[in-house]
């Protein structure tokens, strides 16, 4: 499995890349061959507050349907696109193309909530 050091990851399976005030967030490498074959993203919170621990959108994979939380507290301000014609760039490239949404963080002293890429790695037994 793959974990990025310099990414915040959630217990729920998702990553946030910072970069000043702007969060890009995506599912873990782990959560991603646990759902299996993604066909389909929803993200209906485009320009939109959402709550750390809110659902910010759904992904649809061949057996499952499992939705997507917040890791802090933000406003969507872009999906990733390319996902609407190649879902399985979650799959392929999940810290890389396969990005879900970027959000304009509210506060970034949240981060000291979130999981540094060993304690991760440790939560799901890698």
């Amino acid at each position: 499995m793959n974990f990025p050091e310099e990414l915040y990851y959630t217990k729920d399976h998702e990553w946030l890349r910072v970069e000043g005030s702007i969060g890009t967030i995506g599912v873990t490498d782990f959560a991603q061959s646990e759902l299996g074959d993604i066909v389909y993203i929803e993200i209906d919170t485009l320009d939109e507050s959402v709550g750390r621990d809110e659902v910010f959108g759904t992904v649809e994979a061949v057996k499952t349907v499992s939705e997507l939380l917040m890791p802090v507290n933000g406003t969507v301000t872009e999906f990733n696109e390319g996902l609407e014609d190649n879902p399985e760039a979650v799959n392929n490239d999940p810290y890389g193309d396969g990005w879900l949404i970027k959000i304009t963080i509210d506060d970034v002293s949240e981060l000291e909530d979130l999981l540094s890429r060993s304690a991760y790695a440790d939560m799901v037994g890698q």
